[in-house]
């Protein structure tokens, strides 16, 4: 290893910059050299400009500027721009997030290139290999050097696929971090006022292919939420992934309903905090509302976050039962959730991979995540 090793960050969506900003934050503070890839997946202001202004993250020593397209198509353009920048930089590790189309490319790359890579947020599985998620899960955590656990469920996964234990790490959840950092300046009122929305009002965010991709699919959810926008007023921050089809489906603002662009994370989670009920199927907004307590009905069969379920305020539904789970969780008000957080939940998963890094980076010898973690008690 050298002298002033080089750790690089692939980022390709809004949940990879707030997952990687505490580990970024972690690694400056002990002085190790590093710098952020921005693929571009994500390629709007709205959508990734405005989050490191949010999170701090400094400019990137690279933005490749992918765009969307089709899984192949994008994957392909990601394979190509991420080989060259490692080839340019000589990485000693590089760090990818999550389960985005950017996170497997990267991997990818850095596996035929021999350069080791750490995969924070791994072991998360919803065994429903329908989700191209999921595919990009499987394939990250078996390539990856180092795996940086969340859940102690994923620990389990992990296990199960022969993952040797001396590769994983029980870190906490680094999307907790951010959030626990923007806690103090999450104020509803003022996005609530401009957006002009009443001060008792739903956010629904809508944009897996599942839920949207088809025309059918799109007009049963729509419904459903149109329904639920008949017991509380539904802001919808309309990711551009879907819009078209939700639109065509009859997603458009009304009396009821107002469709917003992307917010930044500081105005999002503001907006959150504030909601009497969030409907989704994103998988970071399931573990922002079990911090916040705020209801959360997720529409999806499965949930590759069951802790959020057994820990938190989150509830699988279909779009058939929406409205009748919306009703419930109207009437009974702010959630809380159920005993304790999830283990290492605390705002100091950022300090943990770091410190893990630095030792990896030394060649230390380092123990397995498999150890007995204390939970938190709430209060």
């Amino acid at each position: 290893m050298r002298e002033n090793p080089l750790v690089l960050h692939v980022l390709g969506a809004r949940p990879n910059f707030v997952k990687a900003a505490p580990v970024v934050s972690g690694l400056s503070s002990i002085g190790i050299r590093q710098g952020i890839v921005h693929t571009g997946q994500h390629y709007d202001a709205l959508m990734s400009d405005v989050f490191f202004a949010d999170l701090g993250l400094p400019e990137p020593v690279a933005n490749l500027g992918v765009g969307s397209g089709s899984h192949a198509r994008q994957t392909a353009a990601l394979l190509t721009g991420l080989e060259e920048v490692v080839l340019e930089h000589s990485p000693d590790l590089v760090v990818v997030y999550g389960d985005v189309n950017s996170t497997l490319a990267a991997i990818l790359v850095c596996a035929k290139l021999g350069v080791p890579t750490a995969h924070v947020e791994a072991g998360l599985r919803s065994f429903d290999r329908g989700m191209p998620e999921e595919v990009n899960r499987v394939v990250t955590d078996a390539l990856s050097d180092l795996l940086f656990a969340t859940s102690p469920d994923a620990l389990s996964h992990l296990a199960n696929e022969g993952v040797d234990p001396a590769r994983v790490h029980l870190v906490g959840n680094p999307m907790i971090d951010s959030l626990f950092s923007a806690l103090p300046k999450l104020d509803p009122a003022p996005v609530r006022e401009r957006l002009a929305l009443p001060e008792r009002y739903g956010v629904a965010t809508l944009h897996r292919p599942a839920n949207v991709d088809s025309p059918e699919a799109a007009r049963e959810l729509v419904d459903a939420v149109l329904e639920v926008s008949n017991r509380v007023h539904i802001v919808v921050p309309l990711h551009p992934r879907g819009r078209t089809r939700l639109a065509e489906a009859g997603l458009v603002s009304g009396e009821n309903l107002s469709i917003v662009d992307p917010l930044g994370y500081v105005d999002f989670l503001s907006l959150v905090r504030g909601a009497a009920l969030v409907v989704t199927d994103s998988g970071g907004v399931q573990e922002e509302t079990t911090m916040l307590g705020v209801p959360c009905l997720t529409v999806r069969p499965n949930t590759e976050r069951p802790v959020t379920i057994t820990h938190g305020t989150n509830r699988l539904v279909t779009p058939a039962l929406l409205p009748s789970a919306a009703d419930k969780a109207l009437a009974d008000g702010a959630a809380t959730p159920s005993g304790d957080l999830p283990p290492l939940w605390d705002g100091k998963a950022g300090p943990r991979i770091a410190r893990v890094i630095a030792a990896w980076l030394k060649g230390d010898n380092l123990s397995p995540a498999a150890q007995a973690v204390p939970p938190m008690r709430i209060g």
